[in-house]
């Protein structure tokens, strides 16, 4: 049974008064901070693991048949792969699915012993399409050629690529470069050489083991390009020159993280006319982030706080928030987006962007995230990016749903679903 007052007006604990600090310290003054939902059982990302994740069983009875990557939707999980639950990708019809490794990682051990490959090895066996990006950050400088940095990333890269080539679909040389390196790095050609140098040694893999053949090999997701810096014109000019002029080079990855269906049609725009003909582009991760931004400092609607009993003049974050502090029931969570006019005026932007890539016809694959992941889930405010708006499950800020598996945004759902082939 919930522990909620009647009326379901949210009220604060002496337990969980003991337990605020920083920024739940903001939700107590918005008079916001809630009784846990459904008992102790609902964690949340305070706990070891997101309330409801994966609860059930991980395998699937009957292997799929992934179309091939010409417009296809997939579902993407980021850096999560150990977390993920097949049984997700089967409630959402998925078909393709998407990750980023973490090339330090390929220091731990053997590569294919660890669960996230473990995993991605299991969907490949049953059948999905799988995209995989290869993930280099380096904050503090990439390496330069000839350096012992350098000889590391390549070591890591021979023991990736001995597991995953032959078996994913798609591989792609780095996952946000322009993101994942320093300022100064990615305003030089500093960025080109070491990507080069990454892309370059994956192709004479694939020539040198004849088994690997079936991967293709794209470049990195580019980012910002509906508001390209000055100083990174260059680079990113050079970025898709390289991928042109690499015949083995098979298209280049790109992210429009956005505020409108405008500024992501700018990313094939711009990435097309500097391709080949027979090149395509993946977008492995889309999103209305940046629109959603706008408004975390807007006033919940009347009509969610009426209904839910929330104090006049929250704000949007500070509901956000509260969720991932405990994780709402899956209705009141959908009734908080839909009741927003951010949000259910641009409930088709899926669906929008989606005919949008797939009338260039030359998107191969493009992603929509799965699950929540904990790094989104944290510290939510007035100033961040809420990434927990934007995925199809929501173990961080819903409830278990009925089936077992973590509670869901509704209008996504069905939009991904509806958009299968």
């Amino acid at each position: 049974m919930q522990n909620r007052p009647s009326g379901g007006r949210w009220t604060l604990t002496r337990r969980r008064m003991l337990g605020l600090s920083g920024m739940t310290a903001g939700l107590v003054a918005a008079g916001i901070t809630r009784c846990a939902p459904g008992g102790d059982h609902a964690t949340g990302p305070q706990g070891t693991t997101p309330a409801g994740a994966t609860p059930v069983g991980d395998t699937q009875t009957s292997r799929i048949t992934a179309p091939a990557a010409a417009g296809v939707l997939g579902a993407n999980v980021n850096q999560d792969l150990d977390t993920l639950n097949l049984a997700e990708l089967h409630a959402v019809s998925a078909t393709w699915l998407q990750a980023f490794y973490l090339m330090q990682n390929a220091d731990r051990g053997n590569v294919a012993d660890q669960p996230g490959m473990q995993k991605l090895t299991t969907a490949v066996e049953q059948g999905y399409g799988t995209v995989l990006n290869l993930s280099f950050p380096y904050d503090n400088g990439v390496p330069t050629s000839g350096s012992g940095a350098m000889q590391v990333a390549l070591r890591r890269l021979e023991k990736v690529l001995a597991v995953v080539m032959g078996k994913v679909d798609v591989l792609v040389i780095g996952n946000e470069p322009f993101f994942e390196s320093s300022r100064q790095d990615r305003a030089t050609p500093v960025i080109n050489e070491f990507y080069e140098t990454l892309a370059q040694h994956t192709v004479q893999y694939r020539q040198q083991h004849p088994e690997a053949g079936k991967t293709q090999i794209y470049m990195g997701a580019l980012t910002s390009l509906e508001s390209l810096p000055a100083a990174e014109v260059a680079q990113i000019n050079r970025w898709l020159d390289f991928a042109k002029n690499t015949p083995a080079i098979a298209g280049t990855d790109c992210h429009p993280h956005v505020a409108s269906l405008t500024d992501a049609q700018r990313y094939p725009s711009y990435i097309l006319p500097r391709l080949r003909p027979d090149q395509k582009f993946l977008a492995t991760e889309f999103s209305l982030v940046r629109l959603y931004a706008k408004h975390l400092k807007d006033p919940v609607s009347t009509t969610f706080a009426d209904r839910y009993g929330i104090p006049p003049g929250t704000l949007v974050w500070q509901v956000g928030a509260s969720a991932t502090q405990r994780p709402f029931p899956q209705a009141e969570w959908n009734d908080f987006l839909t009741s927003s006019p951010w949000f259910e005026n641009n409930k088709n932007f899926m669906s929008d962007t989606m005919a949008y890539f797939r009338d260039t016809g030359r998107c191969a694959m493009a992603g929509w995230g799965l699950f929540q992941d904990a790094g989104g889930a944290k510290n939510v405010g007035p100033d961040t990016l809420p990434w927990v708006f934007n995925t199809m499950f929501c173990p961080y800020t819903c409830q278990p749903g009925v089936d077992g598996l973590p509670g869901r945004n509704v209008t996504w759902a069905a939009e991904f679903r509806s958009l299968q082939r």
